[in-house]
């Protein structure tokens, strides 16, 4: 069983610069695949970007590329997202995901198996 806990969200005014860190309890095996998800109000989740446990591997939507970085820490357990150039339209809840086995192209919510409440991050123009 993993536990993930998202942190460092806020009220931010566009062109500012977040990050926000997850951090994993219980046990993250090599072949996981750790994502960031973000939801706007009355919007589906959707996938920003993931990174493979393993190699560090990357894969982003195209609205993050360019603007954020994904990484992760092995030795704190943790996965950051760091958010730069933001933008009003990047205002949503994000959310930390683990899948395990899957693949670093793999962009859909419904096969990750573990999730964190979210970190709320809000843009103002």
């Amino acid at each position: 069983q993993v536990q993930l806990v998202e942190s460092g969200g806020g009220l931010v005014q566009a062109e500012d610069s977040l990050r926000l860190s997850c951090a994993a309890s219980g046990v993250i095996f090599s072949n996981y695949l750790m994502g960031w998800f973000r939801q706007a109000p009355g919007k589906e989740r959707e996938f920003v970007a993931a990174i493979t446990w393993r190699n560090g591997r990357k894969n982003y939507a195209e609205s993050a590329k360019g603007r954020f970085t994904i990484s992760r820490d092995a030795a704190r357990n943790s996965v950051y997202l760091q958010m730069n150039g933001l933008k009003p339209e990047d205002t949503a809840t994000y959310y930390c995901a683990a899948n395990i086995g899957g693949h670093y192209s793999n962009t859909e919510a419904k096969d990750y198996h573990y999730w964190g409440q979210g970190t709320q991050v809000t843009v103002s123009s």
